[in-house]
C-alpha cells in the first residue's frame, strides 16, 4: 500500500518548485479575498505531480472502496486521467468522470462525463477546497446520476467551509495537504 503521508510531503515540495504556491492577494473562485493562491492545475499536469497525487488518490479511493474517480471540471479532468491509467496498471481499474457545472446543451447534453456507470461507488476529488461550491455541485450531480459518493478527496483544504460541509452531509472528507488563512500549507494532520 502507498505511503501517503510520503507522498503528500513530496507533492508539498513539488508544488513549491512548481511555484505552484503564490502569495499575494488574489480573488477566489467563490469571491472571497485570499493572501494566497495555490494553482492546482500546475501540480496535476506536471508529470511527477500527476503520479504523486494519482498514487495517493488511488490508494484512498481504494481504502473508501469506490470503483469511479473524478469531479468537477477544470481541476479534476487531469487527475482522473492519471488516476484512471494508474488504477488499470496497479490491476484495480476505476473509471475515470467529470461534472460540468451544467448540461449540456448540445451532443448528448450530459452534466455527468466519462465512463462510470451508475449504481457505483464513487470518489469525488478536486486540487482544492475552500467553500466548496463547485465540488458540492458535483457531488449533487454524480448522486443524482446514480452513484453512491465513499469519500471526497482533494490535494489542498483551505478550511473555509467546504470540507465541513462535505462531513456534514456524512461523507469521509481526506486532504493531502491543509492551510490556514494565512497561507501556511503543511501535510494534513488526518494522514
Amino acid at each position: 500500500m502507498a505511503d501517503i503521508k510520503a507522498l503528500a510531503v513530496r507533492t508539498l515540495e513539488r508544488a513549491m518548485e512548481l511555484d505552484a504556491l503564490r502569495y499575494g492577494d488574489f480573488t477566489l473562485t467563490s469571491g472571497a479575498k485570499s493572501k494566497y493562491y495555490f494553482d492546482g492545475r500546475i501540480l496535476t499536469l506536471d508529470p511527477e505531480g500527476a503520479d504523486l497525487v494519482s498514487e495517493a488518490f488511488l490508494a484512498m479511493a481504494v481504502e473508501a472502496g469506490a470503483t469511479g474517480v473524478g469531479g468537477p471540471t477544470v481541476a479534476a479532468v487531469p487527475i482522473a486521467g492519471a488516476l484512471a491509467l494508474r488504477s488499470r496498471q496497479a490491476g484495480t481499474p476505476m473509471d475515470g468522470y467529470f461534472v460540468r457545472d451544467a448540461i449540456k446543451e448540445h451532443g448528448a447534453r450530459k452534466q455527468v462525463e466519462g465512463a462510470v456507470k451508475p449504481g457505483v461507488k464513487v470518489v469525488v476529488f478536486d486540487d482544492t477546497v475552500s467553500t466548496g461550491g463547485s465540488l458540492l455541485v458535483a457531488m449533487d450531480a454524480i448522486q443524482a446520476f446514480g452513484c453512491e459518493v465513499v469519500a471526497v478527496l482533494c490535494v489542498l483544504d483551505r478550511h473555509q467551509g467546504g470540507s465541513d460541509e462535505v462531513r456534514r452531509r456524512g461523507v469521509p472528507f481526506r486532504a493531502m495537504l491543509e492551510a490556514d488563512a494565512d497561507g501556511n500549507v503543511v501535510v494534513s494532520g488526518a494522514l
